[in-house]
């Protein structure tokens, strides 16, 4: 089954992201309008999101971006934050090309750093 999953963990304090909310567009002809909202999800306890943000037997193909939103996480934990904070909205784009694939974005945050990689 071809799947696009993600996890964000708060790599200031050591744990999995839960709270963190994200959206995903599909960017199809960006300069012309073609973002289209894919799905929405809050993560969970694991700071994984509890369906897979795209699933079946063939996902489509093409540019994507997940938005993050880190600042609201790190708030509503009480970290304290400048106004406006380093880390605040989280954008990764990146792209599938693969319709049989399994694609895992994972986002690893601090209010002062983030990284990702594709993960397994």
């Amino acid at each position: 089954m071809a799947r696009l999953s993600t996890h964000v963990l708060d790599t200031a304090h050591g744990e999995p992201a839960r709270g963190v909310r994200l959206t995903l567009h599909r960017l199809d002809d960006v300069g012309r309008g073609g973002e289209v909202l894919v799905a929405e999800r809050i993560t969970n306890q694991d700071g994984r999101t509890d369906a897979p943000l795209l699933s079946g037997d063939t996902i489509p193909t093409g540019r994507y971006r997940i938005t993050f939103h880190a600042g609201d996480y790190f708030r509503a934990r009480g970290e304290p934050l400048p106004e406006p904070p380093f880390v605040d909205i989280v954008q990764l784009h990146f792209g599938i090309a693969d319709a049989a694939g399994h694609y895992h974005v994972p986002l690893l945050v601090s209010p002062w750093s983030y990284s990702t990689y594709r993960g397994s």
